[in-house]
């Protein structure tokens, strides 16, 4: 959501290193984001906005954007939002971001703190751009560097989550773990569909 608002931003020429801008324009975009995990989509106005989000352009923006408090007080009570509907509605739900156990979500049973080293995190990274040819894994580190710092006040670890080095473990392994923790905590998780194929 953060990403989409960053994107919005930059999309209308709007200055998104000012705050006062950011904050009389967030709730401007109809950010929509699906829960649908064989279909995740993420829009805005309409427009699917899914791999756009994830360029460096935006991601080198968020970190200015995200930290306007009328920015984080919106988006925050959206996706808790959201979090609240899934409960309802008796189904489960999956979310990620630098916050989701300490603010947004922090009653959550199952909290899992993702990590992975600077090396190894740059090295992933610069394999999902690698149609851009600036984003070297040299680059990438630093550009990461920077938004770690800027983002470190959203960043803490939940002191009741499970914390998670995946720096030697691949995509199947980091999955695999995460449904043990799951099945720990109460929620077994293997076997369930969003687990299978």
């Amino acid at each position: 959501m953060y990403r989409a608002l960053t994107w919005w931003l930059i999309s209308q020429k709007l200055d998104f290193r000012d705050p006062a801008t950011v904050a009389r324009n967030a709730r401007r975009p109809a950010i929509e984001v699906t829960t649908d995990p064989a279909s995740p989509s993420v829009s805005v106005d309409g427009t699917d906005v899914t791999g756009l989000i994830r360029t460096r352009e935006v991601s080198n923006a968020v970190s200015a954007v995200a930290s306007v408090p009328e920015v984080r007080a919106h988006l925050v009570a959206r996706q808790q939002a959201i979090l609240a509907s899934a409960c309802a509605a008796g189904e489960g739900i999956v979310a990620e971001g630098r916050d989701i156990g300490t603010v947004v979500a922090p009653q959550a049973v199952v909290k899992v703190f993702l990590t992975a080293s600077e090396d190894a995190r740059a090295e992933r990274r610069s394999a999902d751009l690698a149609a851009d040819p600036g984003a070297t894994p040299s680059v990438t580190r630093d550009e990461q560097k920077r938004r770690d710092t800027a983002d470190a006040a959203q960043s803490a670890m939940a002191s009741d989550a499970i914390k998670v080095d995946s720096t030697v473990l691949s995509l199947q392994q980091v999955i695999d773990l995460v449904v043990q923790v799951a099945g720990e905590r109460g929620f077994p998780l293997a076997g369930h569909p969003a687990w299978t194929g």
